[in-house]
């Protein structure tokens, strides 16, 4: 009896030991700052048919938001999901209860260049005003 004790006492504790030695890096969320925010219209290829994302096929205009993605660590960032405010010409909200605007799927340490396509329903009149952009990713792959 005493020796089974002792054997599973002895696995126990090798498993303890394996699962510390073998386990995956803390995914704790990076935040990136982005900067030099601007747009630009989507070249014709991808402009065609555009419509609004809300699923009611409305006529929508097509952009690239285009900027500086800033990466503090010495570590690619991944799957960085980017958020902010975009305005029409007339203040009002483009994209309504919506801040999450889409991801980058890399970004190497320092600064990079970063772009991500919006459709914006074509009613809403241009300039379009970007605010409040950030973005945060992880330092290991999080999407299958």
């Amino acid at each position: 009896m005493r020796l089974r004790s002792f054997g599973l006492f002895i696995g126990i504790c090798l498993i303890a030991i394996a699962s510390w030695i073998y386990a995956p890096e803390a995914l704790a969320a990076i935040q990136i700052r982005l900067s030099e925010i601007d747009y630009k219209d989507c070249p014709p290829e991808l402009a065609q048919g555009a419509v609004t994302s809300d699923g009611s096929g409305s006529a929508a205009n097509c952009f690239i938001v285009t900027g500086k993605a800033n990466n503090p660590t010495g570590k690619m960032v991944y799957d960085a999901d980017v958020f902010g405010r975009i305005y029409d010409a007339n203040n009002n909200s483009v994209l309504q209860n919506r801040t999450r605007l889409g991801s980058i799927e890399e970004i190497p340490p320092g600064v990079s260049d970063f772009e991500l396509r919006i459709s914006v329903p074509a009613n809403q009149p241009t300039p379009l005003q970007l605010k409040q952009f950030k973005a945060s990713g992880f330092s290991g792959h999080v999407r299958f």
